[in-house]
């Protein structure tokens, strides 16, 4: 059996942050939902800008239930770069009231409560985004063991660091945060 244990001690929320993965989702079709994921997707420069195009499309276009989900999601992601995480819960819950399934919308709401420190209830969330089979499962057990890590839960945080590398092979982030573990057997 081996031990895992930290060797850097615990980890200041910020640089843990710093890579945290966000998910967003492709909306089908032109108009205001498609830009709002494209600005959301490429890190747009103006937040301001690309929130007023998501929020136009939430008002005014005729969306589908997955497009108006999705639409949700991108926004709750950009609110979330923001800051604006009361916000962002809001978008990801509606989200969710439209498509229960929708995997991004369940990993970015567990990413809002690891920025707000509230580690322990972003495990649950994170775990939906896996059991519904999200396509940045490497983002979910990367962002889940940062949750593990400051809930107590190393060997579940090595784990969740290894299967994030495992699953996107040469992550920087991934490979760093793995660096700060010591594997030694048990006595």
């Amino acid at each position: 059996m081996l031990n895992i244990r930290k060797i850097l001690g615990v980890l200041l929320i910020c640089p843990a942050l710093v890579g945290m993965s966000h998910a967003q989702v492709f909306v089908i079709g032109t108009g205001f939902g498609n830009d709002c994921y494209n600005k959301t997707a490429n890190a747009y420069a103006s937040f301001l800008d690309a929130e007023k195009t998501c929020t136009r499309a939430l008002r005014e276009e005729s969306m589908t239930a997955k497009n108006r989900a999705a639409t949700y999601v991108n926004r709750g992601v950009l609110r979330m770069r923001a800051g604006k995480y009361e916000e962002s819960l809001a978008d990801y819950a509606d989200a969710i009231a439209l498509n229960p399934d929708l995997p991004e919308a369940y990993l970015n709401k567990g990413s809002v409560f690891i920025y707000q420190r509230d580690f322990a209830s972003a495990i649950e969330p994170i775990n939906t985004s896996l059991d519904l089979g999200i396509s940045d499962a490497h983002a979910a057990y990367y962002n889940r063991g940062i949750a593990r890590e400051y809930t107590g839960d190393i060997n579940g945080a090595y784990n969740d660091f290894s299967r994030a590398l495992e699953l996107k092979p040469d992550w920087d982030l991934a490979i760093m945060q793995l660096q700060r573990f010591e594997i030694q057997p048990v006595d």
